[in-house]
């Protein structure tokens, strides 16, 4: 078997990373990420994807939003906390309303409402973009956190002013990993998540060759 390809390494290495440095991560490399992240696919090249940067002391708008200050007392990865930035990745369900009607895609029926889509594409879309974003993340040496918003997201699109219509997709903590010193290795601040343990499945259990 040939040596992995550089894309190989970079795939299987990413992981999520729970503890940050503080600090900030140059706009320069941010909107460099972002653009590598925007040529992900996109149907009918709609490109309904968003992404709200907050970043310094503008991220306590999130954990403030997101998290009861008990909570934050006693999280177990409070370096988390740390990240100089963090991404919403949203999508915009609108968008591909209005590019299905346009006229090189208006023969179907897509155009016509949201409940027409078998599939959600504007999810798809903005997952792909967002997964593509952490990749491109490795790739320039920094770590990343996606994660879902489960609590406090009206109280955040308020704060920040998110069209109501606009799908979260999630959350990125991102910053340079903070590695901890032999004091702190085997700190639980610094342990993987619960699900790290969970085997990966084969590529045998994933493959259906011919039928399920």
């Amino acid at each position: 078997m040939s040596d992995p390809t550089e894309f190989e390494r970079l795939v299987a290495s990413r992981r999520m990373v729970r503890a940050f440095r503080t600090d900030p991560i140059e706009r320069d490399l941010l909107e460099r990420l972002v653009d590598l992240a925007s040529r992900s696919p996109s149907a009918g090249k709609t490109q309904g994807w968003h992404v709200v940067v907050l970043e310094g002391a503008v991220t306590d708008t999130f954990w403030s939003a997101t998290m009861r200050p008990e909570t934050r007392e006693t999280f177990r990865w409070k370096h988390l906390l740390d990240a100089p930035v963090i991404l919403l990745s949203f999508a915009d369900p609108q968008a591909y309303l209005e590019r299905y009607s346009e006229s090189d895609k208006s023969k179907g029926e897509l155009g016509s409402s949201l409940d027409a889509w078998p599939t959600p594409y504007w999810t798809v879309d903005a997952s792909f973009a967002t997964m593509t974003l952490l990749l491109a993340a490795h790739d320039a040496g920094l770590g990343a956190l996606f994660f879902g918003v489960f609590r406090g997201e009206s109280e955040l699109r308020t704060a920040l002013g998110v069209p109501s219509h606009l799908q979260l997709i999630g959350a990125i903590a991102l910053g340079h990993e903070r590695v901890p010193t032999d004091d702190e290795r085997d700190s639980v601040a610094f342990g993987a998540g619960l699900s790290a343990s969970r085997p990966r499945a084969s590529v045998a259990e994933i493959l259906h060759f011919s039928r399920w």
